[in-house]
């Protein structure tokens, strides 16, 4: 029987096994992985997973899906909500169809929260996918584009057509995945300084750190005129190796 679907936690389970091979690929899975994956469902992908890596720890919010994924060899399975958790920091890889409510804030926390991954698969909604790694000046960049590019870089893309899900989703989904290639240094600073540079979109990078609390106007218009921007530049405009730049001339 068919578990029911909960929207409250943005529940689209696979319902095409055709995907798998795709995804198998662009994780570029290996028996020694260990793999994580947010929210499994009815554990379609994680008896995939289980059958090809060394484990697959998969964190669930939904316990009435606990009959579908109890027994499977391979799998600890978490129950919990996954941006509450304390996710388990051996894992080398995130391969998961991720909840649509939480995908940003999931993949943004993994980048420093889970050092040990060194490659994501996800499946997001077609213009999350697009919003990682959105060139600088485009509608969809922002402080999440930032963030994954200073750390990432793209390995994969694949659209993924919306018969794939039940229920079927009314938006567009793609998986994309990349790769670790570093976490600059004092990342966690850089990580404030970004955050706050896109929290006031509209307003000049100086007004939008002065109004989240992250800079004055006059220091960070300072620090502007150190990289050889000027003041009244709004964050879109700044590629993500100046924000490196720019949170070190704030110190």
């Amino acid at each position: 029987m068919l578990p029911p679907v909960k929207k409250e936690y943005g529940q689209h389970f696979l319902a095409d096994s055709n995907i798998l091979s795709v995804i198998d690929r662009l994780a570029e899975l290996s028996p020694d992985d260990i793999v994580l994956e947010i929210g499994p469902g009815e554990g379609v992908l994680t008896r995939y997973l289980a059958d090809r890596v060394a484990l697959v720890h998969g964190v669930e919010i939904d316990r009435d899906l606990e009959p579908h994924l109890r027994d499977i060899d391979n799998v600890v399975v978490h129950f919990g909500d996954a941006l509450e958790l304390d996710l388990p920091a051996e894992a080398t890889k995130l391969v998961a169809n991720l909840p649509y409510n939480v995908a940003t804030p999931i993949v943004v926390e993994s980048l420093d929260e889970l050092p040990n991954i060194r490659l994501w698969c996800v499946m997001v909604q077609r213009e999350v996918a697009d919003r990682f790694f959105a060139s600088p000046g485009t509608k969809a960049y922002g402080a999440v584009s930032v963030l994954v590019q200073l750390v990432c870089e793209r390995t994969g893309f694949h659209p993924v057509s919306r018969t794939v899900f039940r229920p079927r989703p009314n938006v567009d989904s793609a998986l994309v995945a990349f790769r670790r290639v570093g976490l600059p240094e004092d990342y966690a600073r850089v990580k404030k300084i970004v955050t706050a540079a896109f929290a006031h979109r509209r307003k000049t990078l100086p007004n939008s750190l002065e109004l989240a609390g992250a800079a004055s106007r006059v220091a960070a218009a300072d620090a502007l005129a150190a990289i050889g921007r000027d003041a009244n530049v709004r964050a879109e405009a700044l590629a993500p190796p100046e924000f490196v730049a720019l949170a070190k001339a704030l110190q």
